[in-house]
């Protein structure tokens, strides 16, 4: 047996997001929002890794907002355009944040309107002679 050569290392799910974040977001980007990103299972065979670690790669992009799965079309480069959690396949944890920063959004408006309120009040009251 040849020693020279050093067994291949199988990329980890965490070098495989990296991969595709780079083709995604990256420079020198090679995927477009709305363009598919490989088959999961052809992808896990040709990097010679368990089905479960490119799964979990995708995951990882997915949470990060960079793509979006559907079950059973596959998974997509999101358009960053779109507000994240409004789409199908969003993540469930996107999903539960935007619609929390709706609310906030909503308190703050609410907020600042009766800030508005309150500065014309005092505004229209005359100051205290010293």
């Amino acid at each position: 047996m040849d020693q020279s050569q050093a067994p291949k290392q199988t990329p980890t799910a965490k070098e495989i997001a990296a991969q595709f974040r780079e083709k995604i977001a990256g420079p020198d980007r090679e995927y477009e929002p709305g363009d598919q990103l490989p088959a999961a299972r052809k992808l896990a065979k040709e990097l010679g890794v368990q089905l479960m670690t490119v799964q979990s790669a995708f995951g990882q992009l997915r949470d990060e907002g960079l793509v979006l799965t559907q079950q059973g079309r596959g998974t997509f480069v999101r358009d960053p355009s779109v507000p994240l959690g409004t789409e199908p396949g969003s993540s469930p944890a996107f999903t539960a944040l935007a619609a929390e920063l709706n609310t906030i959004h909503d308190a703050l408006r609410l907020l600042d309107e009766r800030l508005d309120r309150l500065e014309r009040l005092a505004g229209s009251e005359t100051p205290p002679l010293p």
